[in-house]
C-alpha cells in the first residue's frame, strides 16, 4: 500500500535525518497533527506514543516520489529499527490518520510509533514534549 508518511523527529524539514533520507526523494512536505498520540523525547530523538484522548503530534506529512517509495520506505524502516514482527523493533510502522494542517483534510498515512514495551517504558518513566512538537522543545 503507497501512503505517505508522517514524519515528527529527525526525519523533518531542517532535522539531521531530512536531507539524508528525503531530500530528492519526496514530492511534497507539508504540516500536519497526530492525534490521540504523546510525544516523548526519546535519546537524541523522539517517540510518539499512542494514548487515546492524549494530545497531538505535530509534524509534516510526507508524500515520496513513486520511483523512490520502495527504496524510501526500506530505508526509513531500517533507520527507524522496525522489523515487522521483530518484539526487539524500537518502533512499529502503523497506519494512521493525520490531518493536515493547511485545510483539515484527513489523510491515511504511514507513522512510526513506539513500539509496545518502549512505549511502556515511556508511559512510565519518559519524559513527554510538551505541546508535541519536537522543533519547539528548547
Amino acid at each position: 500500500m503507497i501512503l505517505p508518511f508522517f514524519v515528527y523527529g529527525t526525519l523533518r524539514p531542517g532535522e539531521v535525518n531530512h536531507d539524508l533520507f528525503l531530500r530528492g526523494r519526496t514530492r511534497s512536505e507539508v504540516p500536519g497533527r497526530l492525534s490521540d498520540a504523546v510525544l516523548y523525547e526519546g535519546p537524541g530523538y523522539p517517540y510518539a506514543v499512542e494514548e487515546p484522548g492524549g494530545g497531538v503530534v505535530c509534524g509534516e506529512l510526507v508524500t515520496a516520489h513513486p520511483e523512490t517509495y520502495g527504496e524510501l520506505l526500506a530505508d526509513l524502516d531500517r533507520l527507524e529499527d522496525y522489523v515487522p514482527g521483530d518484539p526487539r523493533s524500537l518502533y512499529e510502522r502503523v497506519e494512521r490518520k493525520v490531518v493536515r494542517d493547511a485545510d483539515g483534510a484527513v489523510v491515511r498515512a504511514w507513522v512510526y510509533v513506539a513500539a509496545p514495551a518502549v512505549a511502556v517504558r515511556l508511559r512510565t518513566h519518559g519524559r513527554p514534549v510538551a505541546g508535541g512538537d519536537w522543533r519547539a522543545r528548547g
